[in-house]
């Protein structure tokens, strides 16, 4: 697979309009409440014919000071003791989550996120992971991919090791930017050095895969000063780097009204960034996966893109496309059978559901015809830049450029700005659409049509 990419200033510049980043598709703003609680269960259950492996993602929502830049679900506290009735709840669903799913469907892939899942204690996360293992086949061999997201402020001499020891194996670091004055204006102090001792402890504890995650577009980041930090990153050599656009919108996230948007580097400034981060990755052999993500040739998402396994979910780029995806703990997110799910957002909610003994599902969505055909045509594209019609037409008993009539004929503006190529066979992205694949699959988006007025971050 050809895994060049073109930065185009003039085509960005056309194309950079809001957007979905396609986590799901329908995406979560199709969710609605009138898939609840037994349209879950029925779910679920359906799903144990199928014999297919299970990944599980827990939400640990609690951090212990405030980024500004964040839109995650998270509650800011300092004292420890409220992770209690939030992980004594955890149990019990994860206990009544466990007892719809068929035992003998193995977990190949666990996450933990946040929040910041280290903010609880090391005797915490044994028995979390220990309860877990009881309701759910956890996999004693270190096959599975079990990943957790850390952060360095949050670890001592002996946390990487614990996480190894009770089954982790791939590690995600929140970096950021590691420039002093950036991290004082979002509220983020986090030395490079402990940041790098994280790192080498992962390695030494035999961790098989350590990602890093940085943000650009942060207030007083410059040109000069970003490449410092990617320069450092490189050379301190990461299975994966993500590069994520700071999309500012304090409108609907409040913790970003404490960003001074004065400080914000201007749009030119931002786009020369990227294209600066593009070139310093390329360069040092790192592979465009597409949508923030770079990876090294032979990490496992580069594999999964090179041999057409690669997914996309709820936790970004992903090499298990073939699980049912289990969300637990508040606002977590799964995608069972034809559907997916929402968790409760409040901790009394969520907490009074799970005390009834019931499962804390309050909104999701179930997928039509349309829309299983439309996620199998975006998934492709946004995972593997190429897309054959017949293989959509065979799944899905189809001719393509009949259904999809409207949409090529938009595509072939694209086209003609060099960003893909269509023939009588399908759509191959070409190096200069990469950046832009997210305007490629909202072509696809039936609900994105026909709702014009949705909120989203901007492409680039």
């Amino acid at each position: 697979m050809d895994t060049a990419i073109i930065f185009d200033l003039a085509l960005i510049g056309k194309y950079d309009k809001a957007g979905p980043r396609y986590t799901s598709y329908p995406t979560a703003v199709q969710f609605h409440d009138g898939f609840g609680e037994a349209e879950y269960r029925e779910q679920a259950l359906a799903s144990n014919a199928s014999g297919r492996p299970l990944s599980l993602y827990l939400h640990i929502p609690f951090c212990d000071t405030v980024c500004f830049y964040c839109a995650c679900n998270k509650i800011i506290t300092k004292n420890r003791r409220h992770t209690l009735p939030y992980l004594e709840h955890l149990h019990r669903e994860i206990a009544l989550q466990g007892a719809l799913f068929d035992r003998s469907r193995p977990v190949t892939q666990l996450h933990w996120g946040g929040g910041t899942p280290t903010f609880i204690s090391a005797d915490q996360m044994r028995e979390l992971m220990r309860v877990t293992g009881e309701y759910f086949q956890l996999l004693p061999d270190d096959s599975g991919e079990y990943s957790i997201e850390v952060d360095p402020r949050e670890t001592d001499d002996g946390t990487v090791g614990l996480l190894r020891d009770i089954g982790f194996n791939r590690l995600s670091l929140g970096v950021q930017d590691f420039d002093p004055e950036v991290q004082k204006a979002v509220n983020r102090l986090q030395s490079r050095e402990i940041t790098l001792k994280v790192m080498e402890a992962a390695r030494t504890e035999g961790f098989h895969s350590i990602s890093v995650d940085l943000i650009y577009g942060l207030p007083l980041q410059t040109v000069a000063s970003f490449t410092r930090t990617i320069d450092d990153i490189i050379a301190h050599n990461p299975d994966r780097i993500s590069v994520f656009n700071y999309a500012h919108l304090p409108d609907l996230f409040k913790t970003q009204r404490q960003i001074d948007a004065d400080l914000l580097p201007p749009p030119a400034v931002k786009l020369e960034i990227l294209k600066t981060v593009i070139e310093r990755l390329t360069g040092a052999g790192y592979v465009y996966i597409g949508m923030d993500h770079f990876a090294k040739p032979d990490d496992e998402l580069a594999l999964a893109q090179q041999s057409g396994t690669l997914y996309r979910n709820f936790q970004g780029y992903s090499t298990h496309a073939d699980c049912d995806l289990i969300g637990l703990g508040a606002t977590s997110i799964g995608v069972v059978g034809d559907s997916y799910s929402q968790n409760l957002k409040g901790l009394e909610e969520y907490y009074a559901r799970i005390a009834e003994g019931r499962i804390a599902v309050f909104r999701g969505v179930q997928l039509n015809d349309d829309d299983r055909l439309r996620r199998a045509v975006i998934t492709t594209l946004i995972c593997h830049f190429s897309l054959e019609f017949s293989a959509i037409e065979r799944q899905y008993s189809i001719v393509f450029r009949n259904y999809f009539t409207l949409e090529l004929a938009e595509l072939a503006d694209m086209q003609a700005d060099g960003l893909l190529a269509l023939s009588g066979t399908g759509i191959q992205v070409l190096p200069p659409g990469r950046l832009l694949i997210r305007n490629i699959c909202m072509t696809f988006d039936r609900y994105l049509r026909e709702q014009k007025q949705q909120r989203f971050s901007k492409v680039i």
